[in-house]
């Protein structure tokens, strides 16, 4: 793609609906958008339609109906597997905008040839890094901060701060929303709503139109009931009337006949049914009111992880030694181990090894294989696709359960079984749910928070806060692992190596 310093003004939506082809729920439906110039944030739970959004936004994907005014457009998605094309050109670019470019955001020229070996931190700069450096007039990009560490996700915001065009950004990372975005759009199907300000601001004004719309909806409701209740005094009445106007019974008397005519005539019982019918149309139009008052459905949160202590006296033993990382690169452990109990976070910065290490220590466990949970950093979208088929083909009872688990950390199950590919955040999902089902002894988690949406991270906190085995976590949360483990491992770097020490408590 050629780079291009021409700006866009704005995106378009004009009704547009779009559903999947495999799908038999509508994902949005009848949308209306404006995205001025300036950064859009794009929030809701996994598998709600933020990545459609955004490939809607560029292009990549046509709606069944309406338009989609666009132009221009690069999207950035959340997979890194790949190194991004025109890589190469950007890091031999002597330009003076790349060099600065290269430079924020911290990129080596060697990264194209050993992208095997960066980390997904790295990869994800990279990534960025070719988006900015385009220049394209729209901008998409999805959970940038997924992998970063403090430091580089502080120059990813410098760097992404410093676009002019029209950008759509979907992340979990309430800070980096907050400061970026002039507003934001929540996705909540088959509707969009754009609500003014950052995340915190928007979520408040959510809280409100909420609480307003819960409020409206229960005066609506009484209305209705108040409504019925007339309407069933004036049936009453009608039907009085009815009986008074009948010549039933009435025999040979032609003198109440000529009375009852004339009643007919004169239109005063008669009353009582144009009543009745006025009645039955307010109870209608009341009914039709209430229905159109939409109060979002509360979805029962929270999981309880079904694990167990091991009986064993050791659940992992690693005798010191070196893990290579590539280009000549290692990095040195001492003694390694973990008793059933034990919670230890494995910390460092981008590109230390954490990762490589993680997988060398899975890899060398003695438990049984099915008494460990284990969930990597990334997720390729062949695997996604298999752990998607492996829920499928699962016998009724046991897919609902572990749909269940989907459910309770905030996803539609119901949509994520119709989905072609499911999001990263919902294969985690389905990847934990697999491992409940297990009843595991020992939980290993890369980036854990990575793709999932802030209900399902409070939900998974407190599952694991509750759960009795042990657990080792790779994450640049440090709030997070700090309410979940006891003590930690962390990554330092000392000159092309890096070095593991074990820290026993977290204030050390």
């Amino acid at each position: 793609m050629d780079r291009t310093h021409e700006q866009a003004d704005e995106i378009l939506f004009h009704g547009v609906s779009f559903s999947y082809e495999s799908g038999a729920q509508t994902l949005l439906a009848d949308v209306d958008l404006h995205l001025p110039r300036g950064w859009t944030g794009v929030v809701g739970p996994n598998g709600a339609g933020k990545t459609t959004l955004l490939r809607l936004a560029t292009g990549e994907l046509q709606p069944l109906s309406g338009t989609v005014q666009t132009g221009g457009a690069l999207y950035c998605q959340q997979r890194t597997d790949s190194a991004p094309r025109d890589l190469d050109r950007l890091l031999s670019d002597l330009d003076g905008e790349a060099l600065e470019l290269r430079g924020r955001l911290g990129l080596g020229d060697d990264w194209l040839d050993r992208w095997d070996t960066l980390s997904h931190g790295e990869r994800k700069r990279a990534q960025i890094g070719v988006a900015l450096w385009q220049q394209p007039a729209i901008l998409a990009v999805d959970e940038p901060t997924n992998h970063l560490d403090r430091l580089a996700r502080g120059m990813l915001f410098a760097a992404l701060k410093q676009y002019r065009g029209v950008g759509l950004l979907v992340s979990h990372d309430r800070d980096l929303l907050d400061r970026l975005c002039r507003q934001c759009a929540f996705v909540e199907p088959p509707e969009v709503r754009l609500r003014p300000g950052g995340y915190t601001r928007g979520t408040e004004q959510d809280a409100v139109e909420q609480e307003t719309a819960q409020r409206n909806r229960e005066q609506a409701k009484r209305e209705v009931k108040r409504l019925e209740r007339e309407a069933v005094q004036r049936r009453v009445e009608a039907e009085r009337s009815d009986a008074r106007r009948s010549k039933k019974n009435l025999g040979k008397d032609n003198d109440a006949r000529f009375k009852r005519n004339l009643a007919r005539l004169s239109g005063k019982d008669g009353q009582a049914g144009r009543l009745l019918r006025q009645m039955d149309g307010r109870v209608e139009k009341a009914r039709q009111h209430q229905e159109k008052i939409r109060v979002k459905k509360k979805r029962d949160l929270g999981i309880w992880m079904a694990g167990e202590r091991s009986k064993r006296d050791v659940l992992l033993r690693r005798p010191a030694g070196q893990v290579p990382l590539g280009e000549g690169r290692r990095l040195q452990y001492p003694d390694l181990a973990m008793q059933p109990a034990d919670r230890v976070a494995l910390t460092g910065p981008n590109g230390g090894g954490k990762s490589t290490l993680l997988r060398a220590l899975v890899e060398s466990l003695t438990l049984p294989e099915e008494r460990v949970t284990y969930v990597p950093q990334e997720i390729t979208a062949a695997r996604s696709q298999q752990v998607l088929g492996q829920a499928r083909e699962l016998p009724p009872a046991e897919r609902g359960k572990l749909m269940t688990v989907v459910s309770c950390l905030g996803s539609d199950p119901g949509r994520l079984l119709e989905s072609e590919l499911p999001s990263p955040g919902e294969v985690r999902k389905l990847l934990l749910a697999f491992g409940i089902a297990r009843v595991p002894h020992f939980i290993v988690m890369d980036e854990p928070t990575n793709h999932l949406d802030l209900p399902s991270i409070e939900c998974l906190e407190q599952a694991l806060a509750d759960c009795p085995c042990g657990l080792l976590l790779v994450s640049h949360d440090e709030r997070f692992l700090r309410k979940l483990t006891e003590r930690r491992w962390q990554v330092t770097s000392s000159g092309g190596d890096t070095v593991l020490s074990v820290v026993e408590r977290w204030d050390e």
